[in-house]
Order: structure tokens, then sequence, then C-alpha cells
């Protein structure tokens, strides 16, 4: 069995101790009574998803890992969804030459848990743009998300590490615009310690982040042990 991609709210929630679970109940339903009535008087709307950062749950051990971002440190929080009017077209390519590193976009949301959808394992070598965050071209940091590998073949970002400062990096907009991006820095880091500001916070620039996994591979958790974290901007 595969291990999956995840990507949970920066800072996740803590448990409540056992001795406050009863207060919480009891206050979760006065909202729950509150919000229908607000509801009712039209002053609920529709709630715009949450823009969260990668992790990497339990895994059993396989020697087939994908990319994985961790969850962050308490009280970081990544930026709300980008306005819909005025944006850029919808990338739907990326290609890194420098690294033989090709690949079609698909649109990448939220899971039911609200945790960020990831390309499907069993095609590591396809790439998905998260689309709750900025597009690439537009003030701000867009985040592409990529396999090291899985199904038994390499992945399509297996060789991201390797990018160093002045490669490119290219980005196809529906119509045919390319986006051409300069890599500015390579980073690899412990999941636990995954910088969510500097992947989803926000910037006065044009940005591109790369992300998979890497590192050292946890036989125990079936995943690695670090994220590779590429930082680009608009040339």
């Amino acid at each position: 069995m595969e291990p999956t991609l995840h990507i949970p709210r920066p800072g996740g929630e803590r448990k409540p101790p056992s001795g406050t679970r009863t207060t919480l109940i009891v206050a979760g339903a006065l909202v729950v009574v509150v919000a229908v009535a607000a509801f009712a008087l039209g002053l609920i709307h529709s709630a715009k998803p949450e823009n969260t950062a990668l992790t990497s749950p339990s895994a059993p051990t396989t020697s087939q890992q994908v990319a994985t971002v961790p969850t962050t440190s308490a009280g970081q929080q990544a930026p709300p969804p980008a306005d819909n009017s005025g944006r850029p077209a919808l990338p739907v390519r990326v290609d890194v030459d420098a690294i033989n590193a090709h690949s079609s976009l698909v649109q990448l949301g939220l899971n039911a848990d609200k945790t960020v959808e990831v390309p499907p394992v069993n095609q590591p070598l396809q790439a998905g743009w998260y689309k709750f965050g900025v597009r690439p071209g537009e003030v701000g940091k867009a985040v592409i998300l990529g396999h090291v590998d899985g199904g038994g073949q390499l992945g399509v970002f297996n060789k991201l590490d390797q990018l160093k400062a002045g490669n490119a990096i290219k980005v196809t907009e529906a119509g045919g615009q390319v986006l051409n991006f300069v890599v500015r820095q390579v980073q690899q880091v412990p999941k636990a310690q995954f910088p969510t500001q500097a992947v989803y916070g926000p910037s006065n620039q044009r940005e591109l982040r790369l992300i998979t996994c890497g590192g050292a591979f946890d036989k125990a958790s079936g995943n690695y042990v670090d994220n590779i974290i590429v930082s680009a901007v608009l040339a």
C-alpha cells in the first residue's frame, strides 16, 4: 500500500485535555445553534477553504515513497485563498530542463478533513498546483507539488534537490503563455521544521515554490524525513 501526501492546517489542532471535553462539546453545540440562527437571517455566507501546508501522515513501510510536507509549528497561519478577480490564466504545465522534469499540472484542492490534495501516488510523474493559493505569475507564492517516487518508479521531482540558483523553471498557462522563473534557493528541511510562512506567507514579489520529499528514508514510518523546497522568482 502506497503512503499518501497530506497537507493539514498550519499549526494543526491540539487535543484538549480530557477534563475539558464536556465543556467543549457544550460550547460546540451552542455555536451550531447560533450558526443556524445566523444562517436563517442571511448573515452567513459561503466560507473560503483554508490555505494550508503539506504534511506527512503515518504510513506503512514501503520502498516507494512520495513527496511530503509536515505539520508546522503552533500559531503559524497560512494566507487565505487568493482573490479570483483579475487573476492570470490557470497554470497547465511545468518544465524544469536542468533536472529533466516535465509534467502537466492537475489542480489540487482540499480534502474533506481540510488537508491539501496531492497528485495520485500511482502517477508519480504527475505534478499538481495548489489552486487555493496564488497562481504562477501573480504577486505572492504559487505552490507546485510533485512526488519523489511512487508506484515502483521515480517521480517527477526525484532530482529536485539537484537544482541550483540560476536554473530556470517554466510554467505554461492555459492559452500558451510561458512564465519564466529563476531559482533563488534550494532547501532541505526536516519535516518537523517545515517553514510555513516561507512557503505560503505573503510576498510582494511573483514567486514560485516547488516541493517534494527528500533526505533519509525512515523505514518505521515509510516516509522520508525531510522536504526539498525550491524557491524561485519570476524573471
